[in-house]
C-alpha cells in the first residue's frame, strides 16, 4: 500500500467534476427503502443491503458525516438519517463530495429527486443537465405521431431539449433496451417509418433495434457529447449485451463526430480502455463500480482501467442515484484509489511527481472541462451555488 504523499494531498483538495450522476431523493425514506437503494438489485428477504461492499462502506465512511461512530449499526444509521431529514442529509453528503460541477441525468426518476438547480443549491456547486434521449422519444410517441412523421418529430424534440438552459450532453440507455450488437449503419427513412409503425401500434418502452439505431445517429447529429451506459447495471440489463466492444463498427463510422463517453464499464473496463486507446472520440469512466467496490477495491478497478487508457481519456463520475451518500462515497473512492495507484508509481520511479499531479487533475476535473466546455468550466456562481451562466 502506497504511503500517503503529495498525490493524496492534491486529490484531497481537487474540486472534482462529476460528469455523470443523478439527483438525490428529496422525500423521507423508511429504513427498508433506504437500504434497497444501496444495491442495484434491491433488498431480498434474509439478505441485508448493508451486508455488501457498498453497505459496509456507507457505515464506515458516511456514518461520521451523520455524527455517528464509524461502522454504526444499520438501525442506528437509518434512524439518524430519518432524524436529520432528507434536506440536511443531502446537504452534508453533497458538500462533502467536494465537486465543483455535477452533470445530472434527469431521465430516470422513480423517486422524487433533486433537480439540477436543487442539487446545485444543496451542494454549493454548479449543476448541469444531461438529456436522456429515450425519454424524449417516448414522450413523442405518447403525444401522438404518425409513423411517417416520427423521425422528424423526434429530431425536433431532441433539438428543443438540448436547447434548454443548462443542457451540456445527451445520453442513451441502448445497453438496457437492445444491447450494443446492433447494425452499425444509419437506418434508412423507410426502415425508421416501418419500425415506428410497429412501436406505435404496440406501445411501451423504446426497444426496437431500428429506432435505437436511429436514436444513436440522431445523437451524433445533435453535436453534443454522447454518454452511453455500458457494463454494470440493475436487473433490467443483460450484461453480456452491454459490452462496449460490441460498438466497434459503429465507432468506426462515427469517428470524427462527437465525443462518446462510455459510462461505468465494469466488468468491461478493459474493453472500454482498448476502445479509448484506438478511437479518438472515445472516453470512459468506472463510476458505478467505485462505490459498489468501495475503498477496499476501487483502486484495483482504476488500475485495470488505466492499464492502457490514455491519461486524457479517463473521467470521474459517481453515477450516484437516490442516496446522496453515493455522491460522497464515489468521490472518496476515486480520490483514495487514484491517489494510491499514482503515488505508488511515483514511489517506484515509474512516474515523476509532476506527471502524477497532472494525471490526477486531468482525470478528476480537466478532461471533463475540456470535453463539455463552457459553461461547465465557468467558475462564476451566485451565493447559492447555482451557475450564473448557462447555455
Amino acid at each position: 500500500m502506497a504511503t500517503p504523499g503529495p498525490v493524496h494531498e492534491a486529490l484531497a483538495e481537487l474540486e472534482l467534476v462529476d460528469h455523470h450522476c443523478h439527483g438525490a431523493v428529496t422525500a423521507g425514506l423508511a429504513p427498508e427503502e433506504f437500504a434497497s437503494l444501496l444495491t442495484e438489485g434491491g433488498a431480498w428477504p434474509g439478505v441485508s443491503p448493508f451486508d455488501t461492499p457498498a453497505g459496509v462502506a456507507v457505515r464506515r465512511h458516511c456514518a461520521p458525516l451523520l455524527d455517528l461512530p464509524r461502522h454504526a449499526p444499520p438501525a442506528d444509521y437509518a434512524a439518524r438519517r430519518a432524524e436529520l431529514g432528507p434536506q440536511e442529509v443531502n446537504r452534508r453528503f453533497l458538500r462533502a463530495a467536494g465537486a465543483g460541477v455535477f452533470l445530472v441525468d434527469t431521465g430516470y426518476a422513480p423517486h422524487p429527486l433533486t433537480t439540477p438547480a436543487e442539487l446545485a443549491e444543496a451542494s454549493g456547486a454548479a449543476a448541469f443537465e444531461v438529456v436522456r434521449l429515450e425519454q424524449v422519444a417516448e414522450a413523442v410517441a405518447a403525444g401522438g405521431v404518425e409513423p411517417g412523421e416520427y423521425a422528424a418529430r423526434f429530431r425536433a424534440a431532441a433539438e428543443d431539449a438540448v436547447r434548454r438552459p443548462g443542457v451540456v450532453a445527451v445520453k442513451s440507455v441502448a445497453a438496457y433496451r437492445t444491447g450494443f450488437a446492433l447494425d452499425p449503419l444509419r437506418p434508412a427513412d423507410s426502415e425508421v417509418t416501418e419500425a415506428a409503425r410497429r412501436w406505435l401500434a404496440d406501445g411501451g418502452r423504446l426497444t426496437d433495434p431500428v429506432l435505437v439505431r436511429h436514436l444513436l445517429w440522431t445523437a451524433v447529429d445533435l453535436g453534443l457529447p454522447l454518454q452511453l451506459h455500458t457494463g454494470f447495471g440493475d436487473a433490467d440489463l443483460r450484461l453480456h449485451h452491454a459490452d462496449p466492444a460490441l460498438l466497434t463498427d459503429w465507432l468506426r463510422l462515427t469517428s470524427g463526430t462527437v465525443p462518446v463517453l462510455l459510462l461505468h464499464c465494469w466488468p468491461y473496463h478493459r474493453q472500454a480502455a482498448y476502445l479509448a486507446a484506438v478511437f479518438e472520440q472515445v472516453y470512459l469512466d468506472v463510476g458505478l463500480a467505485l462505490h459498489h467496490t468501495g475503498p477496499a477495491r476501487c483502486r484495483a478497478v482504476l488500475e485495470e482501467a488505466l492499464e492502457i487508457t490514455p491519461f486524457r481519456k479517463l473521467l470521474y463520475s459517481s453515477d450516484a442515484y437516490g442516496v446522496a451518500e453515493f455522491h460522497h462515497l464515489g468521490a472518496l473512492c476515486f480520490r483514495q484509489g487514484l491517489a494510491g495507484l499514482l503515488q505508488a508509481r511515483v514511489d517506484a520511479d515509474e512516474l515523476s511527481l509532476p506527471d502524477a499531479l497532472r494525471i490526477a487533475a486531468w482525470t478528476g476535473r480537466d478532461n471533463a472541462l475540456r470535453l463539455y466546455g463552457p459553461p461547465v468550466s465557468d467558475p462564476a456562481r451566485d451565493p447559492s451555488g447555482r451557475p450564473t451562466r448557462k447555455v
